[in-house]
């Protein structure tokens, strides 16, 4: 009968030779078969150049704590590149869940244009972006303003049923621009409260107005349609609606 018998465990030298052929994965499922495998797989001198290949930086660490293996190394390395390229979850919350209130006014408090409308039944865009247009036409007793008035911009997102609410936008501003070419920005918008406060979002809130003016009305205009978005300041592009979404469901959804 041959010295390599099914009762008898093929010598390391085999399985080490065998080693060298196999890829990460197939070093680690062979590892599981016993002890011995365990052994003979998970040695410094097959996974050292494993590790120096797929994950240079990290195998460094062997030099400031010589009792970490080089398979434990890896191990850790490939986890955190698989969480790296994890897709983000979907957010929890959803557009039918949010209301959009806006308030224009002047610096005197005469109210200009306020509207409260949920977010579904509002003009998405067809990008698929975090940008919503709100159609005022259906909106009674809008004011006629000169183009230089100074106004107050308010844009709040609010939870329905008044779970909560985040404010997208406060500020001042003029209206002294080319009818629907220019708006406001807000600030950059505070990080996520999973974050420290010195951790920048990258985003801000965007509101553009659509005006028109008529005749006899002594170069006064009217809000005839608003934008709202929000923006990243990284590309200064509008965000997809689940990245948005995404962004809200910390400040209106609990323990979040």
């Amino acid at each position: 009968m041959s010295p390599l018998s099914s009762t008898n465990p093929p010598p390391w030298e085999v399985l080490n030779l065998l080693a060298h052929h196999l890829d990460p994965k197939s070093l680690a499922i062979a590892s599981c078969a016993s002890k011995s495998w365990l052994i003979s797989f998970s040695s410094d001198q097959i996974w050292q150049p494993i590790c120096t290949t797929h994950y240079p930086s990290l195998s460094n660490l062997k030099l400031t704590h010589l009792s970490i293996p080089y398979h434990r190394i890896y191990a850790v390395a490939y986890s955190a590149t698989k969480r790296r390229q994890k897709p983000p979850s979907r957010p929890r919350l959803f557009l039918h869940d949010l209301i959009f209130a806006i308030d224009l006014r002047t610096k005197n408090n005469v109210p200009l244009l306020t509207i409260a409308k949920p977010v579904n039944e509002l003009c998405a865009d067809a990008n698929g972006v975090f940008k919503f247009d709100v159609n005022v036409d259906d909106c009674e007793g809008l004011e006629m303003v000169e183009l230089s008035e100074e106004v107050k911009i308010a844009w709040n997102v609010v939870l329905k049923g008044w779970g909560g609410a985040f404010t997208m936008m406060d500020c001042e501003g003029k209206l002294s621009f080319i009818p629907g070419a220019e708006g406001w920005f807000s600030e950059e918008l505070p990080s996520p409260r999973c974050c420290s406060s010195d951790v920048a979002s990258g985003i801000v809130a965007d509101m553009k107005l659509g005006i028109c003016s008529r005749r006899g009305n002594g170069g006064k205009v009217r809000v005839e349609k608003v934008s709202v978005g929000m923006l990243s300041i990284v590309n200064w592009r509008y965000v997809n609606v689940d990245d948005g979404l995404r962004y809200l469901q910390h400040f209106l959804l609990p323990n979040d």
